[in-house]
């Protein structure tokens, strides 16, 4: 039980035994810093259950608890706010409890509880992953982490979308223009070849649509009957024939792509546990149109198609079947999410990480799944988020104007470089050594920054204020952690060693870091249930920040006794050690020196 629940219990406890009410529940605090106290109770909401003065409610309650409760050592009432002060001993038991875990914070994974699902990245296999596609794939990652940390089974999942007319123009594009080249022949990464065919397909395309303009064609008609694009069309008729060249130049051009993409996730640190790919999926969900009218939750139209009315749920018809019997988008999603439960019976749950264009979508899909009779279905989450712009403006990847995920990644790093080299840190490091500290910090501060913000918001990527060593950057984080290594080489005391509390008073500075380092696995758990990296990040800072105000304020080094320096050294090593499994929640790197 923690203290809040042990303040809580006993709250209750002294309200009965005072007012005889029974009250629901206790509203908590922190304690504003011009009070004493270490935990706050509001005390107005009880009024409603309790008649009188808010005041004399509040000092009775910290009378019975000061009588009660051996970790309450005092109080004062502010108003309508009890403060209550919390014992030494009390934060000491706490310290000794989780000084020598090294995943504190983290519970072990419920055998009984299903699992769930995350689905991040699914790209397209027509173009490189690019600067959204780094915030789809620090969001999913990082929030399966957190998910596992919370005690949760997960598996990582991605879709690939490897089919349709935009994998048709790439390669229709090398085809005609490649005289083929490849990765190998041009020393370019697959996904980035493939990529630049795109971009060559939209300026011969765009060619082609002037030219019929000129010779008299309206606009409208020109874009639909450009030779380009009806070659693209007639190409992928081809494909879903199962033509045996076309088939062979997809998978040829596809694998140059994965390669690409490994490449990418590899040094972006993320991994997939299981990948579904369109090509085999987009036919997944027809089997359910069926079961679907039989249970009355489709209807099929006089022209043959088939639609689910969802206007009495506040959304409105979604078709689920074309006339002519091929599926829709929303139909292939349905199918996969069966599917994937049929492939991991132990599966409870889905999160799909997906920009929030696609909230309507989504939104849909859940409710038609629900109405299908899918118990798991109410256990399905969209982790909507926003777009990531740069201070140039919006990007757009078939004019090639898009940010290169791998492009930015290098950047990064030697903008960590450069900044490093002018803070002059890196004295009696070996040139390799300044590279792999350059990338895990130019890493650190791109996924920082974007896992700082709340997911549903869109974000203004800075690349230069992303790597500033002050304030709440990923970098002055990573610094920190360095800091406390250092204190740890220089501090000569075995960390094993048991710190005597006999005659021990905390420094205030002391019990602030302490009750910071006490919310961690409760923020861990209230990260999961919002689904949201930023609690994570955020917490991290603002225990970063007690530490550099406990830091400036006592010395550790330097403590008057021996075991005032034990346990200084022990609570900066804890403080280390917590930023550590933070940090790896969200993906990110520490480095033991900077």
């Amino acid at each position: 039980m923690n203290l809040q629940e042990t303040l809580e219990k006993h709250i209750k406890q002294a309200v009965a035994d005072s007012f005889e009410v029974a009250i629901p529940s206790v509203e908590f605090q922190a304690t504003r810093k011009e009070f004493a106290g270490d935990i706050t109770v509001v005390v107005f909401p009880l009024l409603r259950f309790i008649k009188g003065n808010p005041v004399a409610i509040g000092e009775q309650i910290g009378n019975f608890l000061v009588d009660q409760v051996a970790e309450v050592k005092g109080f004062n009432v502010v108003k309508g706010f009890l403060n209550i002060e919390i014992s030494d001993s009390y934060y000491l038991n706490f310290f000794n409890e989780i000084k020598d875990e090294a995943t504190y914070g983290f519970k072990p994974i419920s055998p009984n509880e299903k699992a769930i699902m995350v689905e991040y990245s699914s790209p397209n296999t027509n173009k490189p992953l690019h600067l959204g596609h780094i915030r789809n794939n620090l969001l999913g990652y990082s929030v399966a982490e957190i998910l596992k940390a919370s005690g949760k089974k997960v598996y990582k999942t991605q879709i690939i979308n490897d089919r349709g007319i935009h994998i048709c123009k790439s390669m229709l594009a090398w085809q005609k223009f490649g005289d083929g080249e490849t990765p190998e022949s041009t020393g370019l990464k697959g996904d980035k070849l493939v990529g630049n065919y795109y971009v060559k397909f939209d300026q011969e395309y765009k060619k082609e649509v002037e030219s019929l303009v000129k010779e008299g064609v309206s606009e409208e008609t020109a874009k639909k009957e450009a030779p380009l694009l009806l070659e693209a069309q007639a190409m992928l008729r081809k494909w879903e024939a199962g033509d045996p060249d076309v088939v062979a130049l997809w998978e040829k051009m596809n694998g140059w792509v994965y390669e690409g993409f490994n490449e990418t996730y590899e040094t972006l640190g993320v991994d997939f546990d299981k990948l579904y790919y369109e090509s085999n999926t987009y036919l997944l969900g027809k089997s359910f149109v069926e079961e679907g009218l039989k249970k009355g939750v489709f209807h099929k139209e006089d022209d043959g198609s088939v639609w689910c009315d969802l206007t009495e749920d506040g959304l409105d018809k979604k078709i689920v079947q074309r006339a002519d019997g091929t599926a829709v988008y929303m139909t292939q999603d349905i199918g996969t999410a069966i599917q994937r439960i049929q492939d991991f019976p132990d599966v409870g749950g889905m999160v799909y990480t997906v920009g929030n264009e696609q909230d309507y979508h989504f939104k849909v899909l859940f409710l038609i799944l629900k109405k299908l009779g899918f118990d798991w279905a109410d256990n399905l989450y969209h982790l909507s988020y926003g777009m990531v712009d740069l201070p140039s403006g919006k990007m757009k990847s078939r004019e090639g104007t898009v940010v290169d995920a791998d492009d930015l990644i290098r950047e990064m790093a030697e903008t960590a470089g450069e900044i490093s080299e002018e803070l002059g840190k890196l004295d009696g490091y070996s040139e390799a050594e300044k590279q792999a500290l350059y990338h895990t910090i130019g890493l650190g501060a791109l996924k920082y920054f974007i896992l700082k913000v709340d997911p549903r918001k869109r974000i203004l990527f800075d690349p230069k204020e992303s790597i500033d060593f002050q304030g709440n950057t990923g970098p002055f984080i990573q610094y920190t952690y360095a800091r406390i290594q250092s204190i740890l080489r220089k501090a000569d005391v075995n960390l094993k060693d048991s710190v005597s509390s006999t005659g021990f008073e905390l420094h205030e500075k002391e019990r602030e870091l302490l009750k910071q380092l006490q919310l961690f696995p409760e923020t861990i758990q209230q990260a999961a249930a919002q689904h949201s990296p930023a609690v994570i990040a955020n917490y991290t800072y603002d225990l970063v920040k007690e530490f550099n105000s406990f830091y400036q304020n006592v010395s550790i080094l330097g403590a008057d006794t021996a075991n005032e320096k034990l346990f200084r050294v022990q609570l900066a090593n804890s403080v280390a050690n917590t930023i550590k499994n933070a940090f790896k929640v969200l993906g990110i790197e520490v480095p033991e020196r900077m």
